[in-house]
């Protein structure tokens, strides 16, 4: 590990410029958390150049191309609905503004059809998708 600290020249990938030639802005328990780029002045976390290591000594994570972050709480598990779909009612096209209730049927543009699950506050629903159960908003005024 070389001389590291704040106000150092360092090697980073520039995520608007792609340039290199970088000055330690930010650090936290000996670990450089951001940098600025000296061509284009922006401020970005430190990234460091492929096939390089990184001169704090910290690890580097990496993601596989075309890997995906795991999404949040408003994607779950498939497995089927918590509660049945009330047959009786119409499947209705989902709109924020819309009201719905625990057995409705809703067609999402993006997700398909799926079922209201569960209504847990004011505002937002779980609807259990083919694709998984995602939150989404419902009962908002138009503006």
């Amino acid at each position: 590990m070389t001389n590291v600290a704040v106000g150092k020249d360092v090697f980073a990938v520039c995520s608007k410029c792609k340039d290199e030639w970088h000055v330690i802005v930010s650090m936290v328990s000996g670990k450089i958390t951001k940098v600025q780029c000296k061509v284009c002045m922006a401020y970005h976390r430190y990234k460091v150049p492929e096939g390089e290591t990184r001169v704090d000594g910290a690890a580097v994570v990496r993601r596989t191309v075309g890997a995906k972050k795991r999404s949040s709480s408003t994607t779950q598990s498939v497995g089927t609905p918590v509660i049945e779909a009330d047959l009786s009612r119409p499947v209705r096209s989902y709109a924020m503004s819309e009201t719905y209730t625990p057995g409705d049927r809703v067609d999402h543009p993006k997700f398909g059809h799926g079922v209201v699950e569960a209504t847990p506050v004011p505002g937002k629903m779980t609807v259990h998708f083919p694709s998984g159960r995602k939150t989404l908003a419902h009962g908002r005024p138009r503006t």
